[in-house]
Order: C-alpha cells, then sequence, then structure tokens
C-alpha cells in the first residue's frame, strides 16, 4: 500500500499535505465528541468532594466511581464493538453517534442520583456509551490521513482528552459552587444529545464514499476475531506501547482524580480554585503536549521510524523529578507551576503511540487494534488508577490525615519512569515491524 492514494469519487481533492477539507471537517467534529467524551467523563473528578459530602462517601467509593464503575464496562465492551466496526459494512458514523447520545444522556442521569448504588450505575452506563467512541474514531482517522500524517491527526483527536478535562474541571468547579453539581452534571451531559444529530447529518462514512475505486478489485479478506488478536500481539513492538500506555493511564487517571483533592485538602482551595489550577494544567498543558507530540512523531519519525517514540520515552523520564517536587512544596501556586512540564511532557504519548498501533496491523484490524489499546488503558489506568489512589489515601490516613493524599502522590510521581522504559523498547523495534501505509 502506498502512502498516498486518488481521492475517491464524491471525497474533495486532498490539499498539498495530503488531507481534504471533508476529512479536515471530520477531524473537527471528530475533536469535538472526544471533548464531551471526556468532559462527560472527567467531571467527576471537580466535583468528588462535594459529592463525597452530600451521599457521605468515603475515598474508596469516590475511587470506584470515577474508576472501575465506569471502566470495566467501557474495557469490556470496546473490543466486540470496535470487531463490529472493522467490518467493512459498518456504518461507524453511526456507531459513533449511538455512543454519544448514550453516555450523554446518562451523564445527565448522574445529576438525579440519589445515593451511592444509583449514582454507580449511572456512571456504568456512561461507561457502556462511551465504549462505542473511540476505536471507531481511530479507524475512521486512519482511513482517511495519509501514514505520514498518522500521529499528527490521531494527536488532534487526542486533544479531546485534555481539552474535555480541562472544560469539565472549570465548569464542574463554577456550576458546583453556584448551583450545585447536580447542576453541573446535566448541564455538560444534555447538549451531548444535540451534537449526536450533528455527527449523523454532517459526517459521511468513507467506505461508503469509494465504490468505485474498489470495484473490481479483489477485497481484503475478513480477519476472525481469534487471527486479528494473533496478529496484533504478534508485534512485540504493540505489546510493548500497550504496557506502556496502560501505566500512563494508570497514573494519569489516579492523578487528575488526586491531585484536585490534594490542592483542596493540603493547600485549602475551594473547588473553583482547584478546578482553574487544574485547568491550566491538565487542559492547556495537556493540550499542547498532545499536540506536540504529535508533531514531533511526524517530523522525527519521517527520518527514522524509531524516533516516533523518542519524545514520550525520554520526556516521562525527565517529568518524574519534576512531577515529585511539584507535590513537595508548601506554596500551591509554586506548586501548580511545577505541574505544567511534566504534564505536557506526559501528554506527549497519545499521537506517537496510537499512530503506532495504527500501523502495525491490517486495515482489518486497526479498530481492533485500538479498542485493545483502550481495554489496558481504562482497566488498568481508570479501573485501578483512582481506585486504588483511594484505597491507598484511606490506608495512610491514620498516620497522616489530610495529608495522605500527598503521599499517595509522591510515588505516582516517580511511578512514571515505568512507561518511559517501555516506550524508549518499543522505539527500538519500529522500523522492522511498521507497515508503510
Amino acid at each position: 500500500m502506498t502512502d498516498k492514494a486518488a481521492p475517491a469519487p464524491g471525497i474533495a481533492s486532498p490539499s498539498a499535505d495530503g488531507v481534504s477539507a471533508q476529512t479536515r471537517t471530520m477531524l473537527w467534529v471528530l475533536l469535538i465528541v472526544y471533548i464531551f467524551n471526556f468532559l462527560d467523563r472527567q467531571i467527576v473528578n471537580i466535583l468528588a468532594e462535594p459529592i463525597k459530602t452530600d451521599l457521605g462517601l468515603s475515598d474508596t467509593q469516590l475511587g470506584l466511581l470515577a474508576g472501575p464503575a465506569f471502566a470495566v464496562f467501557y474495557a469490556l465492551l470496546g473490543i466486540p464493538i470496535a470487531r463490529y466496526a472493522d467490518k467493512e459494512g459498518t456504518n461507524r458514523i453511526r456507531l459513533i453517534s449511538l455512543a454519544l447520545a448514550i453516555w450523554s444522556a446518562m451523564t445527565a442521569v448522574c445529576g438525579l442520583a440519589q445515593n451511592f448504588v444509583q449514582l454507580l450505575f449511572a456512571r456504568i452506563g456512561v461507561g457502556i456509551g462511551e465504549a462505542g467512541c473511540t476505536p471507531a474514531a481511530h479507524s475512521l482517522i486512519t482511513d482517511s490521513v495519509p501514514p505520514a500524517k498518522r500521529s499528527s491527526a490521531i494527536a488532534f483527536y487526542g486533544m479531546g482528552v485534555p481539552i474535555g478535562s480541562l472544560l469539565g474541571l472549570i465548569i464542574g468547579g463554577i456550576v458546583n459552587d453556584l448551583y450545585g453539581w447536580r447542576v453541573a452534571l446535566m448541564l455538560v451531559g444534555l447538549p451531548g444529545l444535540i451534537l449526536a444529530l450533528v455527527v449523523l447529518f454532517v459526517l459521511r462514512e468513507p467506505r461508503h464514499l469509494r465504490p468505485e475505486i474498489d470495484a473490481g478489485a479483489p477485497k481484503p479478506a475478513a480477519l476472525s476475531t481469534g487471527e486479528a488478536m494473533r496478529e496484533i500481539f504478534a508485534s512485540r513492538a504493540f505489546v510493548y506501547i500497550l504496557i506502556a500506555a496502560s501505566v500512563t493511564a494508570f497514573l494519569g487517571y489516579g492523578k487528575a482524580l488526586w491531585t484536585i483533592s490534594f490542592f483542596i485538602r493540603s493547600h485549602g482551595l475551594s473547588t473553583t480554585e482547584a478546578g482553574l489550577s487544574m485547568a491550566v494544567v491538565l487542559g492547556v498543558a495537556g493540550v499542547f503536549g498532545t499536540w506536540l507530540g504529535g508533531k514531533v512523531a511526524d517530523k522525527l519519525g519521517s527520518r527514522d521510524k524509531k524516533h516516533i517514540l523518542t519524545l514520550p520515552a525520554y520526556g516521562m523520564a525527565l517529568a518524574a523529578p519534576v512531577l515529585f517536587l511539584g507535590y513537595y512544596m508548601e506554596n500551591w501556586i509554586i506548586a501548580v507551576a511545577l505541574l505544567i512540564v511534566p504534564t505536557i511532557l506526559n501528554s506527549a504519548y497519545y499521537g506517537p503511540a496510537y499512530g503506532c498501533v495504527q500501523g502495525l496491523v491490517r486495515p482489518q484490524a486497526r479498530a481492533v487494534a485500538a479498542s485493545i489499546m483502550l481495554f489496558g488503558q481504562n482497566l488498568i489506568g481508570l479501573g485501578f488508577g483512582p481506585f486504588l489512589f483511594g484505597v491507598l489515601s484511606d490506608a495512610l490516613a491514620p498516620a497522616y490525615g489530610q495529608e495522605s493524599v500527598r503521599y499517595v502522590l509522591y510515588g505516582a510521581a516517580w511511578l512514571g519512569l515505568i512507561p518511559a522504559f517501555f516506550f524508549w523498547r518499543a522505539s527500538l523495534r519500529l522500523s522492522r515491524e511498521l507497515k508503510s501505509g
């Protein structure tokens, strides 16, 4: 497969960089969808303290709501939904639209919960809906952009993670202080139902726009689930990236929830102050880091494929000591400032990692490959990160009181060396394993 192909009938011709206007529209709409994805998923972080107070929850229950309640169902459903998305006859646009409508409605339902059990089931509903989004979106992007632009295109989509988190922190903090956490959840959930209609009527499935090109050409043989799995896990680079990304998510999701609680408990900030402070760190710095990671990967990777993962590998190693200092500082302004650079470096992996994954397998297995990555990131990362951080905080509370979260975050900072090592190991195998198309 070559890097560039003739545009299909009905599809706008590509610009100088190989990306058509229609593809750019698709990227922007998918970015907005992913912003809503993380906005609805992560707003619980800034609302954790008022939810805990109102419903009388423990830190362990908070961690369960933020982590396993969402992640287990997201991870378990992700692979079969991705398998469906990889089928030639599947309309991935309709799949994403339906998924968006489900998770948006369930986010609004979270605001109606009167106790822990009701909130738990509503969060499960959010996880079920969100399982249908990213594998299909990655597959759409990979089908629509040339391989040389893959890391930056997926990184562009990945900016939805920090932007959504940023908006969740700002909207959640301000609306909670004004009207309470229930209104905040309903306010961010309901607009997603409108966006689902936009997705359905604005985007077009690329598979349905190029019948003339495929006419008369033999179609690639479909892969069984077992064949797809064997192909995916035969790649040593994929296994290393999967480990690195899963540990990154474990630390990232844990820190995202408990760093906010850390600033509220240890530094005495309000939810609005903590939300705005973390918006700078997790939002602005995260957006820049995600964008930078994709651009650097495409630029360096054009010279030598192993350098696609250079920034994630070395960046995470450099981030660890700076992150530790940020949690150590007693002045909260200095602490926030010190968290900016590590956030940039730790966010740079998304485009390179997922771009590599899409290039390590054939098109018939791309959504499944992405879903396996998301399975690891969400089951291990989101499923256990916030939860185990909360368990450790409760365990350390008798000795350290309100400062227990600080000591948990000390350890999390240094554990960032683990994904750095595995990204480096994966980079050494990219030249021999990455496919050309």
